[in-house]
C-alpha cells in the first residue's frame, strides 16, 4: 500500500470506530477526519471543500426545505387525514399507513415523512386502544423502503446518482431507481403488514396505549415542596397513600442538593425539597394538585406563567439532531431562553439517576415540557424535537396546498425529462416557496439538516481521495479474490450484504460514499456493467433494519415505541434477507450485467 492509502484507510477506520463509539456526533468526526487528511497530504488542499458544493450535498439540503414546504402548505395532511382511521384492523392499518408513508418518502425526505406521520400513528393507536409499538416499527421501515423508489427519496440514491455522473458523465435520472426500488419496497411492505409486526417483542410491564398518550412508560420527574406546605415535617413514607391513589411511584428525594433513595423514606421533609417521582403526565398533575406541590423550580415556574396565557404540558421525542441532544436543559438555557421547564424524561430501558434538569438528553428520549400555552409550537421548533400530539393548524396554510403541489410536481417532471438539472429544479421550488411564503424566509435555513450537510461535505473529498489513491480498487480486488470463481451475480450479492451490514451500524451516507466506488471498481475488474453494482449499493445502504442506530428513523421511534436495542433485528433480519432475495433478480432484469 502507498502512504496515501495507509493514511486514508487509517482515517476511515478511525472514523467508523468513532461512529460506533458514539461519543462525538458524526459530522464533527467527519470534518475532523477531513482536516487530518488535508494536513497529512492525502487530500489535496485545493479539493478540501469541494464536497460542500457537490450536487449531492445541495440536493439533500434542498429536499429538506421542499419537504417543509409540503408540510406547511397542508399538502401532506390532505392525504393522511382522509386515509387514516382508527377502526381498522392492525394489519390493514399498517398496510395503509405504510403505503402512504412509502409514497410520501419517495418524494420527500424519509425522516421528514416519519416526523409527520408518527404523531398520526400514535393518535390512531390511542383511539384504537392498542400498543403503538406494534405499528411504529413497521411505519419506520415503510418510510425507509419508500425512499428507495426515487432519486430524491433518500441520501444514498442522491449520492449514487452523482457518483455515476462523476464516473461516467451521466447521472441516474429521477425514476431510474423505481423498477428495483418499487419491487423491494412492495415486498417489504407486504412483509411488515402481514408477518413483520407479529415478530415485534412486547416486554412484560409495557403500558397500554390507552393509558397514556403513547406506550412510553412513565416519566421520571420532580415536584418541589413549597414554603408553608402542610407536608413540611412529614416523612416521605407518609405520602405513600396519596401516591398510590394517583398512580405515582415515589423513587426518592432531593434534599440539600443531593439525591437520596432508600433512607429518604424516613427523612423529615423541608421546604425546597424535591420529590423524585415516576408516573404518567396526568398522574403527575393529579398528585401535584392534591398535595399543592410546585414544579421542579418555583422561580422558573413563575417565569413560565408570566410568559403566556396559561400553561401546557407537552410531550416531545428527541431526534438525533435536536438542539438538546447530548446536553442538559440547564446547558441550553431552556427556561431563561424559552420560559419552559423540563418536567420529566422517559427513557426506554434505562434508569435516570440524576436530577431531571441536569440529565444529559439522548436521541429517542421523550420529554415532558411545561410551556406557556401560546408558545408550544415555537418551543418545539426551537428544540428541533418531534411533538407526540398533532400540531395546531396555525402553521398549515391550506389555501396554498395546490400551489405547493404544483410547484413541486412541475420541478419533478422537468428534472425527470431532463429539461432542468435536478438541483436547479429543486432550487427553483425553494425560491418559489419563499416568495409565496409557503416557507417563511426566516425559517428557510432552520429546515436544513446541517450535520448531514457537514457529513456529506467532509466525506465526499475523502471518498474521492480514496478512489484517486487506488484504495477503492484495493478493496474491490480483495472482495473479488474472496469470491474468486463465483458468478458475477454472486459477487453482486456479496457486495450488497457487506454494504447492508455496514449500513446497519454506520451512517448510510458514509457507507454509500465508500461502497459505491468499490462497486464500480469491482464491475470494471469483472468486465461487466457497473450500473447493477451501483443499484445494489443504493438498495443495501438504504436498508438498515437491524439496529436503532442504522437509520435516523429507527432512532426516532426507539422511545415512543418502547423498544429495546435488540428488538429491531427480530423483524429487521428477515426483512433484510427478503430485500436481498427480491432485489438481486430485479437488478439483473432491469440492469443486466
Amino acid at each position: 500500500m502507498t502512504t496515501d492509502q495507509i493514511v486514508l484507510f487509517s482515517l476511515f477506520g478511525g472514523f467508523f470506530a468513532l461512529l460506533l463509539w458514539g461519543r462525538w456526533r458524526y459530522d464533527i468526526v467527519a470534518f475532523g477526519a477531513l482536516m487530518v487528511g488535508v494536513l497529512a497530504g492525502a487530500v489535496p488542499t485545493k479539493n478540501a471543500f469541494d464536497g460542500f458544493g457537490h450536487p449531492a450535498t445541495l440536493v439533500v439540503a434542498l429536499v429538506l426545505i421542499v419537504s417543509a414546504g409540503l408540510v406547511n402548505s397542508g399538502a401532506v395532511h390532505l392525504i393522511t387525514r382522509s386515509l387514516i382511521k382508527s377502526g381498522r384492523s392492525l394489519g390493514m392499518h399498517i398496510t395503509i399507513m405504510g403505503s402512504v408513508s412509502a409514497v410520501l418518502s419517495a418524494f420527500m425526505n424519509n425522516v421528514a415523512a416519519l416526523a409527520l406521520l408518527m404523531p398520526v400513528d400514535i393518535q390512531t393507536a390511542k383511539k384504537a386502544k392498542r400498543d403503538a409499538g406494534l405499528s411504529l416499527m413497521p411505519l419506520s421501515f415503510a418510510t425507509i423502503l419508500g425512499g428507495m423508489v426515487t432519486m430524491i427519496g433518500t441520501p444514498p440514491n442522491i449520492i449514487i446518482a452523482t457518483i455515476r455522473q462523476d464516473a461516467f458523465g451521466e447521472p441516474f435520472k429521477m425514476f431510474d431507481f423505481a423498477p428495483v426500488g418499487l419491487i423491494a419496497a412492495t415486498a417489504g411492505l407486504l412483509f411488515v403488514a402481514t408477518i413483520g409486526w407479529r415478530l415485534i417483542p412486547r416486554h412484560e410491564g409495557d403500558s397500554s396505549a390507552s393509558d397514556t398518550l403513547l406506550d412510553i412508560g412513565d416519566y421520571v420527574a420532580e415536584l418541589t415542596i413549597p414554603e408553608g406546605s402542610k407536608l413540611i415535617g412529614q416523612r416521605l413514607v407518609d405520602l405513600r397513600e396519596e401516591a398510590e391513589k394517583a398512580d405515582v411511584a415515589i423513587l426518592g428525594l432531593i434534599t440539600g442538593g443531593k439525591r437520596v433513595y432508600g433512607t429518604a423514606r424516613r427523612n423529615a421533609l423541608q421546604a425546597g425539597d424535591a420529590l423524585v417521582l415516576e408516573a404518567a403526565p396526568d398522574a403527575l398533575d393529579e398528585f401535584r394538585a392534591t398535595l399543592a406541590l410546585d414544579f421542579a423550580d418555583p422561580a422558573r415556574q413563575d417565569n413560565v406563567a408570566a410568559a403566556g396565557e396559561g400553561l401546557s404540558l407537552t410531550e416531545v421525542v428527541v431526534t438525533e439532531d435536536a438542539r438538546i441532544t447530548g446536553k442538559t436543559a440547564i446547558a441550553i438555557g431552556l427556561n431563561w431562553r424559552k420560559n419552559t421547564i423540563l418536567m420529566g424524561i422517559s427513557r426506554s430501558g434505562k434508569r435516570i439517576n440524576k436530577q431531571v434538569r441536569r440529565t444529559e438528553i439522548l436521541p429517542g428520549d421523550i420529554l415532558l415540557l411545561l410551556t406557556p400555552s401560546d408558545a408550544v409550537n415555537e418551543v418545539i421548533d426551537w428544540l428541533g424535537c418531534l411533538p407526540l400530539a398533532e400540531r395546531g393548524l396555525n402553521v398549515t396554510q391550506n389555501s396554498k396546498t395546490w400551489m405547493a403541489i404544483g410547484f413541486f410536481a412541475a420541478a419533478v417532471a422537468a428534472a425527470s425529462f431532463g429539461l432542468v438539472y435536478l438541483p436547479v429544479a429543486l432550487g427553483v421550488v425553494v425560491s418559489l416557496y419563499v416568495l409565496t411564503r409557503i416557507v417563511p424566509l426566516a425559517e428557510v435555513y432552520d429546515h436544513v439538516n446541517w450535520p448531514v450537510v457537514v457529513l456529506l461535505g467532509s466525506m465526499i473529498p475523502l471518498g474521492q481521495a480514496l478512489e484517486t489513491s487506488g484504495g477503492t480498487q484495493l478493496i474491490a480486488n480483495s472482495l473479488i479474490d474472496l469470491t474468486e470463481g463465483m458468478a458475477p451475480w454472486v459477487i453482486l450479492t456479496v457486495l450488497m450484504i457487506v454494504t447492508m451490514s455496514l449500513s446497519d451500524v454506520l451512517n448510510n451516507t458514509a457507507t454509500t460514499i465508500v461502497a459505491a466506488p468499490v462497486g464500480i471498481k469491482m464491475a470494471e475488474s469483472l468486465g461487466v456493467n457497473a450500473d447493477p453494482f451501483l443499484m445494489a449499493v443504493a438498495v443495501a445502504a438504504s436498508c438498515a433494519f437491524l439496529t436503532p442506530i442504522g437509520h435516523k428513523n429507527n432512532t426516532l421511534i426507539l422511545g415512543p415505541g418502547g423498544y429495546r436495542f435488540g428488538d429491531y433485528w427480530r423483524t429487521g433480519l428477515p426483512l433484510e434477507i427478503l430485500i436481498v432475495a427480491v432485489s438481486i433478480p430485479a437488478i439483473l432484469v432491469f440492469w443486466p450485467l
